[in-house]
């Protein structure tokens, strides 16, 4: 694991100094070794730039910018079978001089170019430079685990792991994007491939961005995309083969990810995804692994049942309560660590169950992704319900009651907005494709009033009300765009952001064997009703982990990490909402509706606020505001 960051600059402007305090910034991602390479040909400049945190071949052969013939490297994350790759390559003649990931990654896109990456099983983004055809190939993994920044502006091409590198450089604009702040207030993350700023994108995942920096054409192309697998004819095979067949696929996922030359451990929560995670890892071995929880003296505790399973399994367990202080200690941190308004509160427990394995590993491997592949979220079955009831509509009905009905509903719940919202959702789903139905029903199950963000918005605000979109043509079930929806944004730009900064936080490597892409592609040719049958959510995979662990251990509500912050946001905290969400502290942006802020402010104060959600958003923008825009 390890920081990227450099620049393609057209005007020569960027001096080495610049490129060093880019690269500065993300020491936390890389703490162990850092340089910068600079070159230069007939139309520009080019820097990259690398912070490592040392994990597979802890000598200096890992050192990067790594340079083989005409190729340079700086790359984020892990191949976790890259030996194997090696020894394919060694046999086509390859000779290597380190035993590091990296420099397999140059031989093989010397060897396959682009392709090398249907090779790779791993969490990566690479940036890699040809200096004899003047061309640049990025390249961001399949499931998005590892982040990957650009900004593309008046000949100016920036990239990096973390926004922050930007800020370090005279010729980055920061110009808020009124779309991605839209999403943002809609979702609580900013949807890929924008970002908070105007001409800075992510790059999205199973993508490439190819650079001819002699013409300055940039191109996007994806070389994987998790519906196609969705489309897929289902598997014709029984659910005892399917089960078999994803427990040797979980086996390799969590194995390869043990891969490393420093000690690894596990986030253990006590829930299914990472209770599967521990027990095959366990289980195939002798020595104890490491397994991590916290608890809190407030809120979700999940840390007695987390404890049972690894007192099941014998692991080296390692508990920690944290107090409601420590929690508070973190949230005005958050904008440090979160370049763009991000609202998962969740992010603070993740930071510190990260701080406390980093005292005894370098690695922990994270269980998310489960509720995404297995159809693990309570708001599937909902879904389903809605589904069957607008199924049972003509659909010659369909068109006219959509249109008819959007225009009742505003004239008879006026002033009642979530009410409101939620049948103009379900109304505006009446389609005659089963698919955008369950897209856009799904779209207003999971977002904002529109009329609520109207008001939250001064009268200069212009963007367009921000909706999941579903390409897919063909999928055997409805319930599927769903999946799709929340594997492209919810898990990319909510729960691997988390992960990423909170781990990164504290130099610590996170590694997600859920998402091994072999085990989506396997799961999306499934039957859905082997993962929802009515009844059970995550049945495949929960059947797996009855093997290991008697049912009854398990048999429990789903809870997660949550925190009571709204009480500490009316008591100890109370600071910053005064600080932050007071009128003059609201006005300085231009973007709100300050009078309608701080009605809705003493409204949570009193304890009146139903959506107390958008105070906590406004609290992180605010935060991240005056963090990096004052």
């Amino acid at each position: 694991m390890c920081g990227i960051a450099g620049f393609i600059d057209f005007k020569k402007n960027t001096s080495e100094g610049i490129a060093k305090e880019m690269i500065a910034c993300l020491n936390h991602r890389g703490p162990d070794d850092t340089d910068v390479y600079l070159t230069e040909n007939s139309t520009s400049s080019i820097g990259l730039c690398h912070a490592r945190l040392s994990i597979i071949d802890l000598s200096n052969g890992g050192h990067q910018p790594m340079h083989y013939k005409h190729y340079t490297i700086v790359y984020n994350g892990e191949i976790y079978n890259y030996q194997e790759i090696k020894i394919e390559l060694e046999l086509l003649g390859h000779t290597f001089n380190t035993v590091s990931d990296t420099e397999v990654i140059l031989h093989a896109y010397e060897e396959w170019g682009e392709n090398a990456v249907n090779k790779f099983i791993g969490m990566f983004a690479y940036f890699i430079y040809d200096s004899i055809l003047n061309k640049v190939l990025i390249t961001r993994d399949r499931a998005g685990v590892k982040p990957f920044y650009y900004y593309w502006n008046n000949d100016l091409f920036l990239f990096s792991s973390e926004l922050k590198s930007f800020h370090k450089h005279p010729g980055f604009e920061k110009v808020i994007n009124q779309e991605a702040l839209l999403s943002y207030f809609n979702y609580g993350y900013i949807k890929t491939p924008q970002t908070i700023f105007n001409n800075t994108h992510k790059l999205s995942p199973g993508h490439h961005l190819k650079i001819d920096i002699g013409t300055k054409q940039m191109v996007k192309e994806p070389y994987w995309q998790v519906e196609s697998f969705y489309e897929k004819e289902k598997l014709n095979m029984s659910y005892a083969d399917a089960k078999e067949k994803l427990h040797d696929l979980l086996i390799s996922a969590v194995n390869y990810r043990m891969v490393a030359d420093v000690p690894v451990g596990v986030f253990l929560s006590g829930g299914y995804d990472s209770t599967v995670v521990t027990a095959l890892l366990q289980s195939e071995r002798s020595e104890k692994i490491k397994t991590f929880t916290i608890g809190f003296e407030e809120g979700n505790n999940e840390a007695p049942y987390a404890k049972e399973i690894a007192q099941h399994f014998g692991t080296d367990h390692t508990e920690y309560i944290f107090t409601a202080a420590e929690a508070k200690e973190i949230i005005p941190t958050l904008p440090l660590y979160y370049d763009e308004p991000f609202a998962d509160s969740s992010a603070i427990p993740t930071i510190l169950v990260s701080k406390q394995a980093r005292k005894k590993v370098t690695v922990a491997l994270s269980a998310d992704g489960g509720d995404e592949v297995f159809a693990g979220y309570n708001r599937y079955p909902i879904l389903g319900n809605y589904l069957k009831k607008i199924n049972k509509i003509p659909s010659f009905l369909k068109p006219t009651l959509s249109a008819g009905g959007v225009v009742a509903v505003n004239l008879l719940l006026k002033n009642k907005i979530t009410a409101k919202h939620k049948l103009t959702g379900a109304l505006k789903s009446l389609n005659s494709d089963p698919l955008k139905e369950s897209a856009t029903l799904f779209s207003y199950m999971n977002s904002v009033p529109e009329e609520f963000l109207n008001n939250l918005f001064s009268k200069n605000f212009n963007s367009t009300y921000d909706l999941f979109e579903i390409n897919s043509k063909k999928l055997s079930d409805p319930m599927e765009a769903a999946l799709i929806i929340d594997y492209k944004n919810y898990l990319i730009d909510d729960i691997l952001t988390k992960v990423d900064r909170a781990t990164m936080s504290v130099s610590l490597e996170g590694r997600e064997p859920l998402l091994d892409h072999r085990i989506i592609e396997f799961a999306a040719q499934l039957p859905f009703n082997f993962k929802w049958d009515g009844k059970t959510s995550k049945k495949l995979l929960k059947d797996i982990v009855h093997d290991y662990i008697p049912k009854e251990k398990m048999d429990r509500p789903k809870t997660g990490f949550s925190i009571p912050l709204y009480s500490y946001l009316r008591s100890d905290l109370s600071y910053l909402i005064d600080e932050y969400l007071s009128y003059d502290a609201v006005s300085q942006s231009g973007l709100f509706n300050a009078d309608w802020v701080v009605k809705h402010v003493n409204l949570f104060r009193e304890n009146k606020l139903h959506n107390k959600s958008i105070i906590w958003k406004l609290l992180m923008f605010q935060l991240w505001y005056f963090k990096w825009m004052k």
